[in-house]
């Protein structure tokens, strides 16, 4: 499984990055609003540090505006997949920017429906999102499951990325269905090496060395 960071935080995404944590990195106005700083600027700086996909977001609403500025955004940088929201106008423009060769991330997915339509467009991602429909009392996992059932039936390449990551458990149960890609935020990620058993272990490793004096350095 890939794992996308989702985030604009230079300085968080540089620890993971150190770590070979980040297969890529998803970005958005409102994330990058929150470091105050440049959207271009931000960007170009997370496509420099990052090898693979860097998701930047379109403002636009309506397909034509939608891909000038996805071809505006892919001047960037080479790893640069423009996201489009699944909206009919968002599908027209994954069409013509996927036919252009560039990657496409198809964000807001909350159906089986509309990833099978972004499947069609051509997108290189689909971007489901788990935490808001558990927030409505619905099963964000059932569809993580209902896209990998119809997009293993039919061989489509678009990668399922599994986003609006709330929790460990998210990362898991994702893994367990076979997403391709999950995008979280860098506290999530991290919280994946938290285990209470690990901290009882080390406590206890940690008193028996300093009862019996042991020391390497």
């Amino acid at each position: 499984m890939k794992f996308f960071v989702d985030t604009a935080e230079i300085d968080a995404i540089a620890e993971l990055n150190d770590l070979g944590m980040v297969d890529g990195v998803t970005t958005n106005p409102s994330l990058i609003k929150k470091s105050g700083r440049d959207i271009i600027e931000v960007t170009r700086e997370i496509c420099a540090m990052v090898d693979g996909p860097v998701s930047a977001e379109v403002t636009a609403t309506d397909a034509e505006t939608m891909i000038a500025e996805g071809r505006k955004l892919v001047e960037i940088a080479g790893n640069i997949a423009v996201k489009v929201p699944l909206t009919w106008d968002g599908l027209k423009a994954c069409k013509v920017l996927s036919d252009d060769g560039h990657m496409v991330n198809v964000t807001l997915c909350f159906s089986a429906n509309q990833a099978l339509l972004a499947a069609k467009a051509g997108a290189t991602f689909i971007s489901p999102f788990i935490g808001r429909l558990d927030d409505i009392n619905l099963d964000g996992m059932e569809l993580i499951e209902d896209i990998r059932t119809i997009y293993d039936n039919y061989g489509f390449e678009t990668q399922i990325l599994a986003a609006s990551i709330r929790s460990v458990n998210h990362i898991l149960d994702s893994a367990r269905i076979g997403a391709d890609v999950i995008t979280a935020p860098p506290s999530v990620i991290k919280a994946m090496v938290n285990h209470p058993l690990t901290d009882k272990g080390l406590d206890a490793f940690l008193a028996d060395i300093k009862a019996a004096g042991i020391k390497i350095l």
